[in-house]
């Protein structure tokens, strides 16, 4: 199964990502973790995407695009795969859209997390003292929830219209937002 995961940021999507994947035995790719771990280790790359995190931007559409292209080409996404923070603009939707048809694939659902901003604030703040997450200040996170609402929310209207979204809500208890999920998903 070709899964994407939508929502904003906090909304709860790497968990659920993950759940979902070892639930399905589809590999679960979050871009972020990918920057992440470039970051981590000072890559060329790492470093670019340092300082567009630290001013609460996105990283372009063609970085983001062709770390996806190579991560979707590997053995383990050949039976499926879930996208987590990505695509992102309608831009990437086209290019996921292509890497997809050269390989005679599409997308089978297109999962949103549904959620209150100023929960996902607070949700955030705290992950941010709990890890210790320089890049999720108040600031940053309420830029990060602008730009999500105006350039990525019109994702889910697209995925909409092909009838491939399935909106789900995504607050309450972990479990229980994986039970709603999977409900949704079967």
């Amino acid at each position: 199964m070709r899964l994407l995961i939508l929502g904003p940021p906090g909304a709860g999507k790497g968990t659920q990502a993950a759940r979902i994947a070892e639930h399905l035995g589809i590999p679960a790719i979050s871009t972020g973790d990918i920057f992440r771990a470039n970051i981590k280790n000072e890559t060329a790359l790492g470093l670019q995407v340092k300082a567009i995190l630290a001013s609460g931007g996105y990283v372009s559409d063609e970085v983001t695009n062709a770390v996806v292209e190579d991560r979707l080409a590997q053995d383990d996404c050949a039976r499926g795969f879930l996208l987590d923070g990505y695509p992102r603009t309608l831009a990437q939707v086209e290019a996921l859209d292509a890497m997809l048809a050269a390989h005679g694939s599409a997308l089978d659902h297109v999962l949103e997390l549904t959620v209150d901003e100023d929960a996902v604030v607070g949700r955030l703040l705290k992950r941010a003292e709990l890890e210790g997450r320089a890049d999720d200040t108040e600031e940053v996170i309420r830029e990060r929830m602008a730009i999500y609402h105006r350039e990525t929310k019109p994702l889910s209207d697209t995925y909409r219209e092909r009838g491939l979204l399935v909106e789900v809500d995504g607050l309450g208890e972990v479990d229980e937002v994986t039970t709603r999920v999977l409900a949704a998903l079967a």
